[in-house]
């Protein structure tokens, strides 16, 4: 059983080959914030995270960026009891980072983008963002380490794990009245059906070296069978 004492500190590493890896993370965040903002733009519906975070801006004068680090700090904290494990640092640094991201780009002039061009390219961007952040080995999402605790604990499938947490997101800032539309489904069928393609055209393509799969264990242990 792990414990707070064995448990590993999710800190940068320091060595000058870890620099490419970090790289592609730093990446995968500019451009997976620029299309969920293009989500937002759209007007059509976001993402289960954007949903709530959308939501919860609706009654408090907060930013995206402190929004997404609030909930990443609330699944972090349930991940850490459910597994007496220390709290890691990297789900809330992505969060925190591509939320402010976003909140950046959404200050920008985007009105010369129409809603459907809009929603297309935001799908291809969160896709290949996703793929980048993944391929770092280094920024899993928050809401993931509880996906794969259901699955390591109980035995759900992580595909079943995946659609509860994304559920209760969706709900509770459909509840807050975040927006809700087209968008969220095209997120839900087109980006994650996306990514492993995008992982594939980088590592065969680009040469890229897929540091998600190749590196053992990780954040929460090792990622269950169809996580990736």
């Amino acid at each position: 059983m792990s414990t707070l004492r064995n448990a590993p500190t999710p800190i940068l590493g320091r060595s000058p080959r870890d620099l490419p890896r970090y790289a592609l993370y730093l990446a995968g965040c500019l451009v997976f914030a620029s299309g969920a903002s293009l989500f937002i733009h759209s007007d059509l519906g976001v993402d289960p995270l954007d949903v709530l975070s959308l939501g919860v801006l609706e009654h408090l004068p907060l930013t995206i960026g402190v929004v997404q680090a609030l909930i990443a700090a609330v699944c972090i904290a349930i991940w850490s009891v459910w597994n007496r494990r220390r709290p890691v640092v990297m789900p809330f640094v992505t969060f925190l980072l591509c939320g402010s991201l976003i909140d950046l780009i959404l200050l920008a002039d985007l009105s010369w983008i129409a809603s459907v061009p809009s929603l297309v390219i935001a799908v291809l961007l969160c896709a290949y963002g996703s793929a980048l952040i993944i391929m770092s080995g280094t920024g899993i999402r928050a809401m993931d380490l509880i996906v794969i605790s259901l699955n390591q604990r109980w035995k759900v499938p992580f595909w079943g794990a995946k659609v509860c947490v994304e559920a209760v997101l969706l709900t509770l800032g459909w509840l807050l009245g975040g927006p809700v539309g087209i968008g969220t489904l095209a997120f839900l069928v087109f980006v994650d059906g996306l990514i492993q393609p995008f992982m594939a055209f980088n590592a065969a393509v680009l040469h890229l070296t897929n540091h998600g799969l190749t590196r053992p264990g990780g954040v929460g242990g090792p990622l269950p069978e169809g996580a990736r």
